[in-house]
């Protein structure tokens, strides 16, 4: 029994499996320190996200470096099978190295970051994780009017970038311009009908305007971009059928179908008040009477 476990002690290729069991054992021990103490001290949730992130890639890393050191010399008589192997491997897992890629572009290139709301090819939400392949997002809309929930969670590959435009409606500049239309009748007091608007746009979006404006100066001084009106505004056209007002105004990217509920609100309100003064208009039709012409034919 003793020469039996002299001689697993004495088996180098145990004692390789020792020296890196324990070699992954402080690997690890050091990462798990490192997040408790270092990251802790970040304050911001998505740089620390993205340091936990990090670290995870690093320790991973490392384990693979160990591994390859310690079995060094068993390595050395496979490097042409290896290679011949690693080209195949690589050819079959294209799209998963295209979407480590991607994860890379995304953490490192600021495409976006978890809790922003993006929309990804055809799907739309909000950015729940962000894998080392794959970016997991809850989506919005869809069957589900507006820019809510609809509880639907959807995993899309990270090669996606480098395939599709990827929008950010919260990346350096977290608001949105939207607008509303309203019909107003032919006759209607147009000026009080564009205070009315002018009116609701400006007590419901209230500081918003002056807050997205320091946001835009900012983004005007990071890219070449001209100045932009955020404060409320309204214009007007007229059809066939009535003049139309649109309302155009700066909103939260989160906060569009309850500021348009709103605002609607506002504006159905006061014109109610204006006693008939302002009049909405819709799609009418007029009937028209038979002719009363009557025709004779005489036979000849």
């Amino acid at each position: 029994m003793e020469e039996q476990i002299q001689h697993i002690i004495n088996n180098p290729t145990i004692a390789k499996i020792v020296v890196l069991c324990v070699g992954i054992g402080i690997i690890w021990f050091i990462i798990k320190i490192i997040q408790r103490g270092l990251f802790s001290k970040i304050k911001e949730n998505s740089n620390r996200y993205r340091a936990r992130k990090f670290a995870h890639f690093l320790g991973y890393f490392l384990t693979i470096v160990l591994i390859t050191i310690v079995f060094s010399d068993k390595l050395g008589g496979l490097t042409v099978a290896f290679g011949v192997a690693g080209a195949g491997i690589a050819f079959a897992l294209q799209e998963v190295i295209a979407s480590f890629a991607g994860w890379l572009a995304i953490m490192f290139g600021g495409f976006y970051k978890t809790g922003d709301r993006v929309q990804l090819g055809g799907t739309k939400g909000d950015v729940m994780d962000i894998g080392v392949l794959r970016t997991t997002l809850m989506e919005t809309g869809q069957w589900v009017d507006g820019d809510l929930y609809n509880g639907r969670i959807v995993l899309i590959a990270n090669s996606f970038v480098f395939k599709e435009p990827v929008f950010n409606y919260s990346g350096d500049f977290p608001f949105l311009w939207d607008e509303l239309k309203v019909p107003i009748q032919y006759g209607s007091n147009y000026d009080l009908a564009k205070e009315i608007l002018l009116k609701a746009g400006i007590e419901v979006v209230g500081s918003l305007p002056e807050e997205s404006h320091e946001k835009w100066n900012k983004l005007q001084r990071k890219y070449r971009l001209e100045d932009a009106l955020t404060e409320p505004m309204v214009s007007l056209i007229a059809n066939d059928n009535w003049v139309e007002f649109t309302l155009r105004y700066v909103v939260d990217y989160k906060k569009r179908r309850v500021t348009k509920t709103n605002i609607f609100t506002h504006i159905l309100k006061d014109v109610d008040a204006t006693n008939g003064a302002v009049k909405f208009a819709s799609a009418t039709f007029q009937l028209v009477d038979k002719s009363d012409l009557n025709v004779h034919i005489k036979n000849g």
